[in-house]
């Protein structure tokens, strides 16, 4: 009764931290997951290459949109262990699993590098992201509404779906950006890998966030 009287007093200052850890994490797993579809007509080009321009482009979007047919089994499976061993274990795989795939997809060689085994493990990759993704819907929403002050769970628990259309929109500006900073050929030769290696590297950053949170008071 006491644990959950604190998380649901109005705006406690560990429950504002927690909130915060929690949205700046999903907003990097959204720009992980998103960047992809910025940059997929490069990937068709790396990874899927052929003498038809759509065919490769079609290739990198059915990857793409494999990573969401993952979603569904992540959020099963995740958010189950987030009902059994906590949120905080559940956003902790989460981010893990994103960084880790994110990081993969920006040091893969391509297709004229090592042939098939280049889209096999943009796959893997790419489900991983997917996977990720699913746990992180539910989880996140979780812990940010039970961590929310009384009175404001609705509130809070906007800044989910806030944090979604803000990893987005990072990725989309950020591949923006690329494209306007740099030539077609550098973009096609290694400028796609950027957005991918920082969204690993800021992997940790995230995990480190999360590590140092409090479980909710709820579960």
């Amino acid at each position: 009764m006491t644990a959950v009287s604190m998380g649901t007093s109005g705006g406690t200052s560990q429950s504002r931290k927690a909130v915060t850890a929690a949205v700046i994490g999903n907003v990097l797993e959204w720009y992980d997951f998103g960047v992809y579809g910025y940059v997929a007509a490069i990937i068709g080009r790396n990874f899927f290459p052929g003498k038809d321009p759509i065919t490769e482009l079609l290739a990198a979007f059915l990857t793409f949109g494999l990573g969401f047919a993952a979603r569904p089994i992540g959020g099963i499976v995740i958010g189950r262990m987030g009902d059994t061993h906590g949120r905080k274990a559940a956003l902790m795989l989460t981010i893990f699993l994103m960084a880790a795939g994110t990081f993969m997809i920006g040091i893969l060689p391509t297709y004229a590098s090592i042939g098939v085994t280049a889209p096999v493990l943009l796959l893997v990759a790419r489900l991983m992201q997917g996977f990720s993704t699913g746990g992180e819907w539910g989880g996140s929403t979780a812990f940010i509404v039970e961590w929310a002050p009384k009175g404001k769970r609705g509130l809070y628990g906007s800044f989910q779906q806030m944090s979604v259309v803000g990893g987005l929109l990072l990725g989309s500006s950020f591949a923006a950006l690329l494209n306007s900073a740099l030539t077609p050929a550098q973009m096609g030769d290694w400028g796609w890998r950027i957005p991918f290696l920082l969204g690993g590297i800021l992997g940790p950053i995230g995990i480190y966030m999360r590590r140092t949170i409090e479980e909710t008071p709820a579960y």
